[in-house]
């Protein structure tokens, strides 16, 4: 017979210069002591640690993700081991326990040997790989926004105001200009000539723009500065075209994911590379926006709600479902821009396009897991939805407007009614009074015909009584007129009491 496997746990504390590693006895052995050691982190070091786990037969191990010193260890123990897990700190230390840099292994291998830890999303080598390409392009993209930044400062120095005239200083025709300006060889008017396009038409104020007071020392900065520019836009389109090919592989779920309204390709280059193409990392979509960081805080005690700030999670991916929100949120005719615009209206524009990224997640995540495309549902979605409620609506703010309007269905359709569909219905012909005054005639006695009426909207309402137009909801019939009451239900589909009063008065106009 085979002898019998154990499971052995380890814990592993990352710092710069060295790593700990401390190693339980195997589970049904508490005879065997608890082995410490202390190695540096240079590669033929962690070799040797990793060949004296071995030695001692590991079989699962546990590390915090210390900064960026966890990688060149996970690098080395990668694919020899049963079990590797990347541990957040912060959820090592929401675990009940004593924990001190002296006995960081040896906690850390404790909770590991009680199940106590979760692990960290680590993707595949080729993943990480291109995580480092797509985040340093977001590094050098932030790095060329400075660059331009100092441009424009210097400009704003010596009173050169070409951005005040041209809506990008950095177009064709303001490079140019800036050249010139360093070379410092040609008079404004001479500059002002370099103009492109449209932008001709603005010479003289060009001509005005480019009349600065530039010292040499400027000029000397300014094409320090032009030269960082250049030598970055070339670096940033070297780096673009190295994703690209190292992207191939993953062309279909890019495809996929670019059919989503505010996801371009560089922003699915950064979706695939932060989470991967195989969503069975994440139990839901909830469990991925929550990773992302792109879900409201949950923090309660004593029964009171706390702050509801979003935590930091990954940035990277943050940061691109928020661009992609800002851009779907000005798609025409597309379901993403009418769910900014319905929680933009109660919540403010920056609560509605975090809640609009949280969307776009989830949606990337049905994507890329059903193996499928984005199905637009249109940008009419909540209209059609509630369309009894947006009719009944519209209807009241043109009657505050003063009109009445006869409605009438340009298409089938079935509204909420309490009452049978075999019911008959009738037309309510609400005739416009002020027709006249909005275009500019002399007002005119109500016509007795309808011949006379104005351009009219329509839809068809179930209601024999005129009462009960407003009550489109389930509910108990209106009984205003056997009560001999003022009826305050049909608001705003016809003048009430107060205002039928004040025109007879001659009150309203």
């Amino acid at each position: 017979m085979g002898s019998k496997k154990y499971r052995r746990c380890c814990g592993i504390d990352v710092h710069k210069k060295n790593v700990t590693a401390c190693i339980l006895p195997p589970v049904g052995k508490p005879e065997v002591e608890v082995r410490k050691r202390t190695f540096r982190t240079f590669t033929r070091d962690l070799k040797q640690l990793r060949t004296w786990l071995k030695n001692l037969k590991v079989t699962e191990i546990a590390m915090e993700s210390t900064g960026q010193y966890w990688r060149a260890v996970w690098n080395i123990f990668e694919g020899h081991f049963e079990k590797l897990i990347l541990v957040n700190p912060q959820h090592i230390k929401g675990l009940a326990g004593h924990k001190t840099d002296p006995k960081d292994a040896q906690w850390i291998a404790s909770l590991l040997e009680t199940g106590k830890l979760k692990g960290s999303l680590v993707p595949p080598r080729e993943l990480r790989e291109l995580r480092d390409l797509t985040r340093q392009r977001v590094n050098l993209l932030e790095e060329l926004n400075r660059a331009k930044n100092r441009v424009e400062q210097l400009c704003q120095a010596g009173n050169i105001k070409i951005s005040s005239v041209a809506s990008d200083l950095f177009g064709l025709s303001g490079r140019t200009m800036l050249k010139a300006i360093v070379e410092g060889r040609r008079d404004p008017g001479w500059m002002a000539d370099y103009a492109r396009g449209t932008l001709r038409g603005k010479r003289r104020e060009l001509e005005w723009a480019l009349d600065g007071s530039f010292t040499d020392n400027q000029r000397w900065l300014l094409h320090q500065e032009l030269g960082q520019v250049d030598w970055l836009e070339v670096h940033i389109q070297v780096l673009e075209q190295e994703i690209a090919r190292r992207m191939a592989p993953f062309e279909e779920p890019i495809r996929r994911l670019t059919t989503i309204p505010g996801i371009e390709s560089k922003t699915a280059w950064t979706i695939v590379a932060e989470i991967g193409v195989d969503m069975s990392a994440f139990e839901d979509a909830q469990h991925l926006a929550s990773w992302a960081g792109l879900c409201p805080g949950n923090r309660e005690s004593g029964g009171k709600r706390m702050s509801g700030r979003m935590r930091k999670a990954n940035r990277y991916i943050k940061r691109a479902m928020c661009q992609a929100a800002w851009a779907a949120a000005h798609t025409r005719n597309a379901y993403p821009a009418a769910f900014y615009r319905r929680l933009q209206a109660r919540k403010g524009p920056q609560k509605a396009v975090m809640a609009l990224a949280h969307h776009l997640v989830a949606i990337a995540y049905n994507v890329l897991k059903r193996g499928e495309e984005y199905v637009e549902i249109g940008g009419d979605f909540y209209d059609r939805r509630n369309k009894s409620k947006v009719v009944s609506r519209m209807v009241s703010r043109l009657a505050k407007l003063g009109y009445q309007v006869t409605l009438t269905p340009t298409e089938p359709s079935e509204l909420a009614s309490d009452k049978p569909s075999s019911e008959p219905t009738s037309q309510i012909s609400l005739e416009s009074e002020f027709h006249a005054d909005l275009v500019g005639e002399e007002p005119t006695p109500e016509p007795t015909a309808p011949a006379s009426v104005s351009p009219e909207v329509t839809v068809e309402l179930p209601a024999p009584d005129i009462t009960s137009v407003r009550r489109l909801k389930r509910g108990r019939p209106c009984k205003c007129a056997e009560r001999g009451i003022p009826c305050k239900h049909q608001v705003g589909l016809r003048l009430n009491s107060f205002e039928t009063q004040g025109l007879e008065r001659g009150k309203f106009s």
